[in-house]
């Protein structure tokens, strides 16, 4: 099916989601992948492999460039678009990729809804985070609280962060699409991000942009 989804929201931040139907050689005649990204590839196995050449494929669409741009990444994994100061961030669950581009830090994460979320909900819900659950939308809540998370971990970019100590996201009441607030605070750093999630099908989807840095 190829791309599902894409769009622009307001005027720095592009987005696009991609179903993962194409087999591997198909990606590979379209990428025309460098040594560094062969060699990348080759130590990846399964399934993973077409997730990551997929979300190659995507950022390369979603781009807008005549030629695909490699992607590189700095001292602590964060990936960028060679040759572009763009922030990026990828998500794959479930055959579909989501990719996202913004000129400000920014992270994306996409999950196919699961019951099974509840059993580790203990290891990244504050208690705040855990009171508010609904119980005829837990699931959907749990997911968005996962996916802002993981979003707000890509955003920061830097690793070494506890989902439950150092990432904070602003209790809410579910609707299928919304935004919320949520914060990054780590010793001497602390920032404030916007964050947006939309259920698409039976899939989460979540990102957050950065507005606000203290350092």
């Amino acid at each position: 099916m190829g791309l599902l989804l894409k769009k622009k929201i307001g005027k720095t931040i592009r987005l696009a989601i991609w179903e993962i139907e194409e087999s591997e050689d198909w990606y590979l005649s379209q990428l025309q992948l460098n040594t560094n990204e062969k060699n990348r590839l080759a130590s990846i196995r399964g399934s993973r492999r077409l997730e990551w050449l997929a979300g190659r494929w995507l950022l390369h669409v979603l781009s807008g460039e005549e030629k695909r741009l490699a992607i590189v990444v700095d001292d602590f994994g964060k990936p960028f678009l060679k040759g572009k100061s763009d922030w990026i961030s990828l998500s794959h669950s479930h055959q579909r990729v989501a990719a996202i581009i913004s000129n400000q830090p920014v992270g994306i994460d996409i999950q196919f809804l699961v019951e099974k979320i509840k059993r580790i909900a203990g290891k990244f819900l504050r208690k705040e985070e855990a009171e508010s659950l609904e119980e005829n939308v837990e699931i959907e809540q749990l997911h968005v609280y996962w996916g802002a998370k993981e979003s707000l971990y890509k955003a920061y970019g830097k690793k070494q962060l506890e989902f439950r100590d150092h990432i904070f996201v602003t209790p809410f009441a579910y609707k299928e699409q919304g935004t919320l607030k949520g914060k990054v605070i780590k010793e001497d750093f602390k920032a404030d991000y916007s964050i947006f999630y939309e259920k698409v099908e039976n899939y989460m989807l979540v990102f957050a942009k950065q507005q606000s840095i203290n350092t």
